[in-house]
């Protein structure tokens, strides 16, 4: 009887600890060209951001891939708040963006997880020839 009773607790706790699991993250990503700078340009640069938020830590990963830049890229960074059309300031540097990939992440704070998770985010990669942005794209769901 006691072995029945301690296999019924172990369940039950293998049942809660499945089903209190981690927050899942947020899929993320935004498609980069210079049509989509403010204001736009003729850049034959094309680039993609894969993005995963976490919620219930407020960590920020992503992988940014990009091609056919007028020249290297000299930085890359998380822009907001602001809707597409719109400029912003920095809000999360992406260090080592000077080749492709460029992978990382950060840790937000409450306010930048708003701005990001309300569709105000976009990501730019800047170069010598652009240095406001050479593409850009907003950050979406």
């Amino acid at each position: 009887m006691t072995n029945t009773k301690t296999m019924l607790a172990m369940l039950a706790l293998g049942a809660a600890v499945t089903f209190a699991g981690p927050a899942f993250a947020e899929k993320m990503k935004a498609t980069l060209d210079g049509k989509s700078e403010v204001p736009p340009n003729t850049s034959a640069g094309k680039g993609t951001a894969d993005i995963d938020y976490n919620p219930g830590s407020k960590k920020l990963t992503w992988k940014l891939t990009y091609s056919g830049l007028s020249g290297p890229a000299t930085a890359a960074h998380f822009h907001g708040p602001a809707e597409a059309g719109k400029n912003a300031g920095v809000a999360v540097a992406i260090p080592n963006a000077n080749s492709s990939p460029a992978e990382g992440s950060a840790t937000l704070t409450d306010a930048q997880a708003a701005d990001l998770m309300a569709g105000k985010y976009y990501v730019n990669v800047h170069t010598a020839a652009n240095p406001a942005g050479e593409i850009r794209g907003q950050v979406t769901k």
